[in-house]
């Protein structure tokens, strides 16, 4: 087919992608889910599109893999993440090390396949997607606390994992011991933090400073520079997937010019991305091989999602509580170890065994493949219900509200909107009841479909909608204010409640 062709399939296939988004964000569906569908449609058993190459879909893989993890660092709050830090390092190393070697040992002993390919499948599986649970959790109200975990977690944790599916798809050479596999990992984890380090501040210094002759500038410089630190991380043997997010995280929190059409502009090519990278891996599926997988992977996601989450959060947990990091209650641990989501991740890292020449490699690929379907299906759509069950939601939440134009930037300032759900103790309360500091002020009331400027006395009611104004610097008192008074009501101090997360 020539260009032409190719680009009406493209645009066409972009068109029906962003048509589904809609639809699964309506039933609750993952999109990943119909992006995969549509793959498969065009593919061998389709439409009949031949694609056999894993090197070029480990690369093309990788790449949209890097752009994903750019969007999910720039749009990570790091004030919501920062206390969440540590135990998300924790899950994604020790938890990552748990999860390789339950999963490998339990397919060793159920599938009977030697310990290189059940390691493989192992490192393979070990890996959160970013690209899952950003677009789920953001949609789910969870306490700054318990998203934040989740969403460092999954940014952190590509480094390790494609560090060792690496290591151990080297045929040519013996299979590393332990001791080596952590000497690698710790200095590539390294070279990676070092070069983001170095990148992003200086990234920062620049972009204040340079005035560029147009806004749609500083995006397209921002994911370059991201971009020129992934590339600088991978020519030193470090990290990429480390350095993109470390980078992406300094410059999604730096306060730089025209940061709200930065992170438009790094979702919209993170959707391209995802749409472009599930495509890809549905056609690279053959449908004909799938139902021979479906036993075994069955037999590995079961291990994965009820021994070996499990498992690694419980070591994870208790390692933090050791080092006196941080408590997490029974039910936040339920919650982490179902929302432990795979997409594209894991089918992306299966065709580097596949490329290499692994034996065994393909029938990984498609068990992998049959995992990911299988357990999005089971495990996306049951965690609101999850949440709600274990009582670990939080709907009372403040959202930062994206404002397209820069002024509040130039002042230094924050705009939030909070939508009062039914329950909170937030209804009934006057506006000056809320006593929000000083650099703070509800400067709008959306009620019923209609706005008004509200006065002191307006009360405030279950289901509407609040803008709130603050400076940067009182942001997270107002915060932790507003959360406060939706616990416990106007005499919410009197109470001992503070609003921390």
């Amino acid at each position: 087919m020539d260009v032409d062709v190719w680009l009406l399939l493209g645009s066409a296939v972009v068109i029906a992608a962003i048509v589904s988004v809609r639809i699964a964000h309506r039933s609750g569906l993952p999109s990943l889910l119909l992006f995969l569908g549509f793959g498969l449609l065009l593919g061998e058993g389709g439409f009949g599109i031949q694609f056999e190459d894993p090197t070029l879909a480990q690369h093309i893989g990788l790449t949209a893999l890097a752009v994903i993890l750019a969007e999910g660092g720039l749009t990570t709050n790091w004030a919501h993440v920062r206390r969440s830090v540590p135990l998300a390092l924790i899950l994604a190393t020790v938890g990552v090390a748990v999860s390789i070697l339950v999963v490998a040992g339990a397919v060793t002993g159920f599938l009977s396949i030697d310990w290189r390919a059940a390691l493989i499948l192992g490192a393979v599986l070990a890996s959160t997607d970013a690209a899952a649970v950003f677009s789920v959790l953001r949609r789910l109200p969870l306490p700054p606390r318990l998203a934040g975990v989740l969403e460092a977690e999954s940014g952190f944790n590509d480094a390790p994992t494609v560090i060792a599916v690496v290591l151990l798809s080297q045929i040519n050479t013996p299979m590393p011991s332990f001791g080596i596999f952590i000497m690698q990992a710790g200095f590539e984890l390294t070279v990676g933090a070092a070069v983001a380090c170095t990148v992003g501040p200086v990234g920062v210094f620049a972009l204040r400073r340079l005035a560029l002759p147009a806004s749609g500038l500083y995006p397209l410089a921002v994911l370059a520079l991201i971009f020129v630190s992934y590339g600088g991380a991978v020519y030193l043997h470090g990290s990429g997937f480390l350095a993109v997010y470390l980078t992406a995280l300094i410059l999604g929190n730096a306060r730089l010019p025209h940061r709200p059409a930065t992170r438009g502009f790094a979702e919209g090519a993170a959707w391209l991305a995802q749409i472009l990278l599930f495509v890809m891996l549905g056609m690279l599926a053959s449908p004909s091989e799938l139902p021979s997988a479906i036993v075994p992977g069955l037999i590995a996601g079961t291990v994965l999602v009820l021994l070996a989450r499990p498992l690694s959060v419980a070591v994870s947990v208790l390692l933090a509580r050791l080092a006196f990091l941080d408590r997490v209650p029974w039910r936040e641990q339920v919650f982490l170890s179902w929302a432990g989501l795979r997409g594209a991740v894991p089918i992306v890292l299966a065709t580097i065994p596949w490329a290499a020449g692994v034996p065994g490699s393909k029938e990984v690929f498609n068990e992998v493949f049959v995992i990911v379907i299988v357990f999005t299906l089971v495990q996306g759509p049951t965690l609101p219900y999850l949440a709600r069950v274990l009582g670990v939601s939080a709907p009372g939440e403040p959202h930062e509200l994206e404002v397209e134009s820069a002024p509040l930037e130039e002042l230094d300032a924050d705009l939030l909107q909070i939508k009062v759900p039914s329950g909170s103790q937030l209804h009934g309360v006057e506006i000056f009841e809320l006593r929000l500091p000083a650099g703070a002020a509800v400067t709008l009331v959306v009620r019923d479909g209609r706005s008004f400027v509200p006065t002191t006395t307006t009360r405030v009611r279950a289901e509407d909608q609040l803008l709130v104004v603050t400076t940067a610097a009182c942001r997270e008192q107002v915060e932790r204010r507003l959360r406060a008074v939706s616990r416990r009501g106007k005499l919410a101090g009197w109470y001992g409640e503070r609003g921390q997360e």
